[in-house]
């Protein structure tokens, strides 16, 4: 049954009646498969083609890594040369930051070195020191402005005899010259008489030419006067021919001056028959203005009739309007006197009233004030007892507080004893450390000073004010002054237990 129900490898249900199965071909059956699992082949391709995608891109991503023509590797160079540079300006700043720091440190260094060194040079003993190098200085100088002098007079001695070798010498080459001079003074006036006789030569040639050139002169003035007489001549022929022609022309402009004339009078007719004409016009026409205005006189003076005879009667109606109103008016203010008469009347019966009840009130708070003083009067009485109960309790309070300090003040006392001892141990620690650092600043001192000396010692023999300075000290104490006790030299150790400084006295 089992082989039964098997057909080239698909099993079939149970209880199936092969008559009524269906037998497909295969490739109807693989066309079916086909089409009920192209959904799930079309994933796994596009699955399997992504794969693959994805490992050429490994490959190739791993093939490209290192080629150094590709945009990666242009960007990662650019990253790693960037990445070196910073390293290498960040190692750069570190060294010049050093470097400021150790300039900066030198330069700390310096100014240290020159204010200990300007404190030094400030100190007293310096500046005496200072002070005799100084002379020293000046009197080296004096020595060498002394040697100077000596020679210098030395030199002027020399300056004085070549001057005097050079005068002399001056004097021969200014007689030679002379010599010269005289020689080429003679030479020269020769050449003078020469030239003044050439000059003599010369002119007598120029008297000469002058003479010819003044004979060709008169002919040709000779020939400008005749030029002259023809030319004249024929100016004046020309002159009688203008003036005929002058007198033609007057006597036609008299005939043409005449001709006008009788124009002109003949216009003149006319204006003179024209102005009459006007005249009359102008003359009708003042009739007819007068005229005109007369008769607008007449009907103004009329117009003016009327409005007077009017205006007398709106007089007239406004006096009779003004009597009306003024009678009015009066009958008012009558009234209203009256009315103020009553009401005045009216207010000095209010007054009165007011004046009676306002005594009776006063009476009666005059009562009850005397009442209110009594009574006032017990209250600052039993006030003026407390009173003097709390003062009194008061004076008790500050003998108590005066008593407590007291009892401050003395313990103020006995911490102010301790402090003071405190100060004077502390002043005299001070003392022993100034001390000691005065005995440092004397070593100093002596050491510079003997480098000094050796130094001047070189140049000069006049060490007398550095010797004396560097030997003249005033102790170890010279000049500082303690902070306790202003005023007292603590450069001497002699003093009593209350630290007050014993007389002083120097034997030399």
């Amino acid at each position: 049954l089992e082989e039964n129900n098997v057909l080239d490898g698909c099993f079939l249900l149970n209880e199936v009646n092969l008559r009524q199965v269906i037998v497909l071909p295969k490739a109807e059956w693989e066309r079916i498969q086909d089409s009920l699992d192209s959904t799930t082949r079309e994933a796994a391709r596009i699955l399997a083609e992504q794969k693959e995608r994805e490992e050429m891109r490994l490959r190739s991503k791993a093939a490209v890594k290192d080629w150094p023509n590709t945009i990666m590797g242009l960007a990662q160079r650019k990253l790693k040369a960037k990445k070196l540079r910073e390293e290498r300006e960040e190692e750069e700043r570190k060294r010049l930051d050093l470097e400021e720091q150790q300039f900066q440190a030198t330069k700390r260094k310096e100014a240290i070195d020159c204010a200990k060194t300007y404190l030094y040079y400030q100190t007293e003993r310096v500046k005496g020191f200072h002070s005799a190098l100084l002379l020293a200085e000046v009197l080296k100088e004096r020595d060498a402005q002394v040697e100077f002098k000596k020679l210098k007079s030395d030199i002027n001695k020399k300056k004085d005899e070549e001057k005097e070798h050079e005068c002399k010498e001056a004097i021969l080459r200014e007689q030679e010259k002379a010599h010269q001079h005289y020689l080429n003074q003679q030479a020269l006036r020769r050449d003078q008489l020469e030239q003044i006789k050439e000059r003599k030569h010369q002119a007598d040639l120029a008297k000469l030419e002058d003479k010819r050139e003044g004979e060709q002169l008169q002919r040709l003035n000779r020939l400008y006067q005749l030029e002259i007489q023809r030319k004249m001549e024929k100016e004046r022929e020309e002159k009688v021919e203008h003036q005929r022609l002058y007198h033609e022309h007057v006597s036609d402009q008299k005939i043409i001056k005449a001709i006008e004339e009788q124009k002109q009078m003949e216009e003149d007719d006319r204006i003179k028959a024209h102005f009459k004409a006007k005249q009359t016009i102008a003359k009708l026409i003042k009739e007819k203005k007068a005229e005109m205005h007369r008769l607008k006189q007449e009907h103004q003076d009329k117009i003016i009739r009327q409005l007077a005879v009017q205006m007398n009667e709106a007089l007239k109606r406004e006096d009779d309007r003004l009597a009306r109103d003024i009678e009015k008016k009066e009958a008012e203010q009558e009234k209203k006197r009256k009315e103020k008469e009553a009401k005045e009347k009216a207010a000095m019966e209010s007054i009165a009233e007011h004046r009676a009840a306002v005594l009776k009130m006063k009476a009666e708070k005059e009562r009850e004030e005397k009442a209110e003083g009594k009574k006032e009067l017990h209250a600052l009485m039993e006030e003026n007892r407390i009173y003097l109960e709390m003062e009194k309790a008061k004076k008790q309070r500050q003998r108590d507080a005066s008593m407590e300090v007291q009892k401050i003040q003395i313990q103020q006392m006995a911490e102010k004893q301790a402090k003071h001892q405190q100060e004077k141990q502390a002043d005299l620690d001070y003392e022993a450390q100034r001390e000691a650092t005065a005995l440092c600043k004397e070593r100093e001192f002596q050491s510079y000073a003997k480098q000094v000396i050796e130094s001047e010692s070189k140049t000069t023999h006049h060490l007398y004010p550095l010797l004396k300075a560097y030997k003249d000290g005033r102790g170890l104490g010279y000049r500082p002054f303690s902070r306790a006790r202003e005023g007292i030299n603590t450069s001497f150790q002699a003093q009593d237990d209350a630290g007050t400084q014993l007389p002083y006295s120097c034997t030399t």
